[in-house]
């Protein structure tokens, strides 16, 4: 015996409605509180940021302005990070911001103290991926600014 299942189609219209809205739930559902799919500001303080924007892009001016701007070489066993040889290195401070775009909760900071124009860094602080590099410095009652986004 054959059993003949039949749908109308005001049913099936609204069974293809309330799939439809429970599709888009699960969705919203595991953006909201399933910690994989977690969201995060690049910056907490991103309107205090943004005034300070028009500085940070003199700073960079700046920087880029000098006889050589700050390079990064990446090499086997870390990144090295080589100032411009025009200054005095003990003279130089500051502050080097590593962000991780895909992970703040990796994001670091270390201040610069140099004996020479190159600071290494070990690959122990850095993991694979791309990285946003940021260095403040300042020399000679001189803010610098340099920013680059590396993958390492």
């Amino acid at each position: 015996m054959q059993v003949k299942f039949k749908i109308s189609w005001p049913i099936g219209i609204i069974i293809a409605i309330v799939a439809f809205v429970v599709f888009i739930l699960s969705f919203v559902y595991k953006a909201t509180f399933v910690p994989a799919y977690d969201h995060h500001l690049v910056s907490d303080d991103y309107y205090k940021d943004e005034l300070n924007y028009q500085q940070e892009i003199d700073n960079q001016n700046k920087a880029a302005e000098l006889k050589e701007n700050i390079t990064l070489k990446k090499e086997a066993s870390g990144l090295t990070i080589y100032f411009p040889s025009e200054f005095e290195p003990t003279q130089i401070s500051g502050i080097i911001y590593f962000q991780r775009p895909s992970n703040n909760k990796i994001d670091f900071n270390l201040p610069i103290e140099l004996t020479t124009n190159k600071y290494f860094l070990t690959n122990k602080y850095l993991i694979e991926g791309r990285w946003n590099v940021k260095i403040e410095w300042t020399v000679n009652n001189e803010t610098y600014l340099f920013k680059e986004k590396i993958m390492y």
